[in-house]
């Protein structure tokens, strides 16, 4: 199943102890649906609190009478928050992993450049009111396409030991009706915190606080130390997770496979 949701009032999409969470209530739901049999739910990523979601993917094993697709979109959504909305769903062999079978995701952020925070858009952008250079970031994100070891923009807490990911493309354009930058990122996979530190890390750079052609000597530093800004949560959108292989039209260098 496909599923949006706004993160803003969720702890992360994975269940924790006497938090409110995405995953979470999905299973009181399907509990309530199966008359008091538990249903885990299985996510192709867990977005940390404040995350948001347009295209989060889930996959579970419901039990008893096997209940059409569309009938299950119409089922959840008519017992969700207003904060979640089920978009499409799918029956899958057992070989289907929701994570395990994703060949990459995208995430996108979005950061607002007004002098001040928007009391409106607070919980969905982040928020920079410094001068920032276009170009420079642009640059500097080049540098970030292909296979590397990304230790310098992983989050300390993590259980994940192998740090290399391939991204395939990075965006960064101007939106000129919100007065905001728009990050794209697009990859194997990410580790903890590395988009927001990634965004944190290309904003210094655009504002000259680092210089533009940092970024290959961090990658090589392995440092979590070299970049200790990480991008506020409530600008981060899982923007789709790909089941396929990656389209060209998303892949910078054709070359990366």
């Amino acid at each position: 199943m496909i599923l949006a949701y706004d993160g803003h009032l969720f702890h992360g999409f994975q269940v924790q102890p006497r938090q409110r969470t995405v995953e979470g209530t999905i299973e009181a739901a399907l509990v309530k649906m199966s008359k008091g049999i538990f249903v885990k739910v299985e996510g192709s990523g867990r977005t940390d609190a404040g995350v948001h979601a347009l295209e989060q993917v889930i996959h579970f094993d419901y039990p008893g009478v096997s209940i059409p697709a569309e009938r299950m979109v119409l089922a959840l959504n008519s017992i969700m928050p207003t904060d979640i909305l089920f978009k499409s769903a799918q029956i899958v062999t057992t070989a289907f992993h929701v994570r395990y079978s994703a060949k990459g995701k995208w995430y996108r952020y979005r950061c607002s450049c007004d002098r001040f925070v928007d009391p409106f858009r607070r919980f969905y952008t982040g928020h920079y009111p410094y001068p920032l250079q276009l170009e420079r970031m642009q640059r500097a994100a080049a540098d970030l396409i292909g296979k590397h070891d990304f230790t310098s923009f992983a989050a300390s807490g993590g259980s994940i030991v192998n740090k290399v990911r391939t991204l395939y493309d990075v965006r960064v354009r101007f939106d000129a009706d919100c007065n905001e930058v728009v990050f794209d990122f697009i990859g194997s996979g990410f580790l903890y915190h590395m988009v927001r530190i990634l965004v944190a890390t290309l904003l210094e750079i655009g504002n000259g606080r680092r210089p533009v052609d940092d970024i290959p000597r961090i990658l090589q530093a392995k440092n979590r130390e070299e970049v200790r800004g990480t991008a506020h949560a409530s600008g981060l959108y899982l923007y789709h997770v790909f089941y396929e292989a990656i389209p060209a039209q998303y892949r910078h260098d054709l070359q990366i496979k």
